[in-house]
Parts: structure tokens; C-alpha cells; sequence
């Protein structure tokens, strides 16, 4: 009778140590979904800074101004707040933004321009991928 309880024991280890991996792979996995895109510090920033879109703090987490327009306030939920960002810096991006040579071309709401060089061939590669153009 103890002969038989040892095969049925090694299958419940084997079942609780494959249904444990599973989950931390899952968990793993929806946290690296989670995450925003990875971006390159310098040439983010830089451009960053002229992008009309901002945060502004709240008691329930973070709400996204433009500064071009007053009426303008997005409260997306916590969990989403840096993908709403992302995605309207890409689309403020597809018609202010120009890559010539090494140089981003930033045109400013006022028509004028700023030139920002692209110092090494990741961020050239981060600023086609990321902002699309």
C-alpha cells in the first residue's frame, strides 16, 4: 500500500512545481507587458521638452494637460497614464517632427524650428521605431 502512495506523491509534486511555474511565467510575462516602451534617455528628453503634453497631479493619480489647448484634460486610469502619453506623443510627433541626416527637426506650434542632433545610431534607430516617422 506505500509502494502505491509514492508514485501519486512524485505526480503531486511534479503538478505543484509545474502549476508554481506556470504562474510566475505568467506573471512575469504580464508584467513586461505592463511596462512602457523602453526609450533612449537623452534624445527622449530633448524632445520631451517640446512636446505640448503634460502631467499634472491629482488626489486620484495623474491627469495629461496640453498646454497648446485649455480645455484639454485626460484622466486615464493609473494603470494606462503612461501608455495614453506615449501614444500622443507619437501621434504630436507624426506632424511636428522630421528626421534629416542626424538631426531631428522639431516644428514648433509658432513655425519656427529647433534641430536636435542624434548622437549615436540607437537613438536615430529609438526615434524612427518609437515616434513612426
Amino acid at each position: 500500500m506505500s509502494e502505491d502512495n509514492k508514485p501519486v506523491s512524485l505526480v503531486k509534486r511534479v503538478f505543484i512545481f509545474g502549476l508554481f511555474a506556470g504562474f510566475l511565467i505568467m506573471g512575469i510575462l504580464a508584467v513586461q507587458r505592463a511596462l512602457p516602451d523602453t526609450k533612449e534617455e537623452r534624445i527622449y528628453k530633448a524632445i520631451k521638452a517640446y512636446s505640448p503634453y503634460t502631467y499634472e497631479k491629482r488626489l486620484g493619480g495623474l491627469t495629461i494637460l496640453d498646454s497648446r489647448d485649455s480645455d484639454f484634460k485626460e484622466k486615464p486610469s493609473a494603470a494606462d497614464v503612461l501608455f495614453r502619453m506615449d501614444e500622443l506623443d507619437k501621434t504630436w510627433a507624426q506632424t511636428h517632427l522630421v528626421v534629416q541626416n542626424n538631426d531631428v527637426i522639431i516644428t514648433k506650434d509658432d513655425n519656427s524650428t529647433v534641430k536636435i542632433f542624434m548622437e549615436t545610431p540607437k537613438e536615430r534607430a529609438f526615434v524612427k521605431s518609437f515616434f513612426g516617422i
